[in-house]
């Protein structure tokens, strides 16, 4: 029983401890960034295509190619606002007009934790497909 319940706290501090700190700063820089600190002195600046391309939500524009869902042609893509979503996330609003993701404190800390490999799977995913950052030219 004593094995169980040690076990049990272990767990609810590993929980604890994988929990992200608090979000203390929040500043947009439109139309090219948005600036995110933490409690544990963490900071981020996340640019507009970045958030675009990591946006939670489904979007009409995602490209399914082989199964996996790309979103490409957002290099140019700018922030044109934000509100608050209750005292947890965040709602862009981007000049494609995508503005039905919202941010939540902890994915904007996993986007700022981990923004370099992210975008390095997306332009690698983006070369396999044939794809670019660019949006495309209009005929």
């Amino acid at each position: 029983m004593a094995a169980a319940m040690g076990a049990v706290i272990r767990r609810l501090h590993a929980a604890a401890a994988a929990q992200p700190p608090r979000l203390t700063k929040l500043a947009l820089h439109p139309p090219k960034s948005v600036e995110v600190e933490f409690a544990d002195g963490t900071s981020f600046h996340l640019s507009a295509e970045f958030l675009r391309v990591y946006s939670p939500a489904a979007d009409s524009k995602i490209r399914s190619v082989g199964g996996e869902k790309v979103i490409f042609g957002r290099r140019l893509v700018g922030i044109m606002s934000a509100e608050s979503v209750g005292n947890y996330g965040v709602r862009i609003l981007f000049d494609d007009l995508h503005k039905t993701g919202i941010f939540t404190w902890d994915y904007l800390h996993h986007l700022g934790s981990n923004k370099f490999s992210l975008m390095r799977s997306y332009i690698r995913t983006l070369r396999k497909h044939g794809l670019s950052r660019d949006p495309q030219r209009r005929k």
